[in-house]
């Protein structure tokens, strides 16, 4: 009997070594005893199981048995390790295993696979912040009680959604934490840990109620989505009752109401069009005229229009997408994550922001209410439309001559069309009037990189197309 002791209840690396080494030495599944450490100890385990060989030799499986794996090995059952060696071992023999639906192994698989999934879906959906503390030293704590170990794998959904916010996931397992880089993973707390409520709640009680649609209700799909053992930790989970309860009565009274008269259409303000005398147009005065923008509708719900700023005649112009939620309070482009992130990539290149003229394709802030929260949204067609006139009497102003184009939907209005971002990135492209475009990735992208090593990959890369930004100044330095 081979003993083989995880590191961890996740451990996938250390399960695969281990059962490589075992499938080469022709070690039987029956032959073998998986633990973690937080198992109870073997009546029968020696102190010490001598260690196996690795042969010469290799063999292969799908790349879906190790997806499949990797999702499993998230389950709580402790039969797991030895289920999924046990497929390993059949694997090497019968490559089409997986494809036999009726098989207890492989169904034993997809269940386990299926409800970690199910799981995530439901952590994802359900965990709650309060906030702690006062901006500018502000934290966000969750509480959230998983059926399997999927808290560190579901991390950096959260990481991507909640960039720009410190954050803490806290579970009887392991508690995750975001400080604006990095995922990191701490042991789990007991619930007395957690916080009970904050200043915003009432807040989201109110946007809650008010959202209710008791016309739309639908109580067995509902209970399906949102089981009541989730209920406990949900702030909303107290109205549900009473909103459940008046829905009957509400949607009777909607039914009997008497049909409202249409609303009368309004006259709107004609968009914004390009005038002739274009090129005479300084920053200020369109800065000012940007600001009683009314184009398209993105005005309504932000706060402001965020135009750019940068030297009058900088040589070189940096276009983003649209400002973000920092951006729109502050009425500054860049100054958020995203900013912070292009700020550290243009200083390791050698440019001086000061040099550069930033500025964003959309000059306000489309976003989706999430509670107190206000989630980003790309811009649509029509939306980038209405707002390239700005981008192009901008462009007039300052006549740079390199425009840095960062992430498609800048790219689609520099260029004009929709432009796949690695068919043009680090390339310079010339245009009809002689200005030169760069096309690159945006720093929000990079924020949103899961994984370490893609990360520092993905920023070594924009630093170096930013490098070509910085060769361009310094032949405009040379030549002034």
């Amino acid at each position: 009997m081979h003993f083989i002791a995880l590191e961890n209840e996740t451990d996938f690396d250390g399960w695969r070594k281990a059962a490589r080494t075992l499938a080469l030495n022709n070690v039987a599944p029956a032959n073998v005893t998986w633990s973690v450490p937080s198992d109870e100890p073997e009546l029968f385990a020696p102190n010490g199981t001598p260690p196996l060989e690795t042969p010469e030799g290799t063999f292969s499986v799908s790349a879906k048995f190790v997806d499949l794996a990797r999702s499993a090995i998230l389950h709580s059952d402790p039969e797991r390790f030895a289920l999924l060696y046990r497929v390993l071992w059949r694997l090497r023999g019968n490559h089409d295993l997986l494809q036999i639906a009726t098989d207890p192994d492989v169904a034993k698989l997809q269940a386990l696979n299926k409800a970690v999934h199910r799981d995530q879906h439901k952590m994802k959906a359900f965990v709650r912040f309060r906030e702690i503390g006062r901006e500018p030293k502000s934290r966000f704590v969750a509480w959230f009680e998983p059926e399997h170990h999927i808290v560190a794998a579901t991390a950096p959904f959260f990481a991507r959604r909640f960039a720009d916010m410190a954050w803490s996931i806290l579970t009887p397992d392991v508690c995750a934490h975001w400080d604006g880089h990095a995922v990191s993973i701490t042991p789990g707390v007991p619930k007395s840990d957690a916080p009970t409520q904050d200043r915003l709640e009432e807040t989201w009680l109110t946007y809650y109620a008010s959202i209710f649609n008791p016309a739309r209700l639908k109580t067995k799909a509902m209970q399906s989505e949102m089981p009541k053992k989730y209920w406990k930790n949900l702030p909303e989970a107290a109205l549900i009752r009473p909103l459940i309860a008046e829905a009957e009565r509400l949607s009777g009274e909607m039914i009997a109401a008497e049909a409202t008269e249409p609303k009368k259409l309004q006259r709107r303000e004609a968009p914004m069009t390009k005038t002739a005398h274009t090129n005479s147009d300084s920053l200020d005065a369109l800065r000012d005229e940007a600001s009683h923008c009314r184009a398209c509708d993105l005005w309504k719900d932000a706060t402001q229009t965020v135009f750019g700023e940068g030297p009058p005649h900088a040589s070189v112009m940096m276009v983003g997408e649209q400002p973000g939620d920092k951006e729109d309070l502050a009425g500054q482009p860049f100054v958020g994550p995203a900013g912070q992130m292009l700020d550290r990539a243009l200083k390791e290149a050698g440019i001086d922001r000061d040099r550069v003229y930033v500025t964003n394709a959309v000059k306000h802030f489309k976003f989706v209410p999430r509670g107190k929260f206000r989630l980003h949204q790309k811009p649509n067609g029509a939306e980038l439309k209405a707002c390239r006139p700005w981008y192009e009497r901008e462009k007039a102003a300052v006549k740079p001559e390199l425009v840095v184009a960062m992430g498609a939907t800048a790219a689609h209005s520099v260029l004009g069309r929709a432009t796949p971002i690695n068919k043009t990135r680090g390339r310079v492209i010339e245009l009809d009037d002689a200005t030169r475009v760069l096309v690159t990735v945006h720093p929000s992208y990079l924020l949103r990189l899961p994984d370490e090593d893609a990360r520092a990959r993905e920023y070594a890369h924009f630093v170096e197309d930013l490098r070509i930004v910085a060769e361009h100044l310094g032949k405009a330095a040379r030549a002034a």
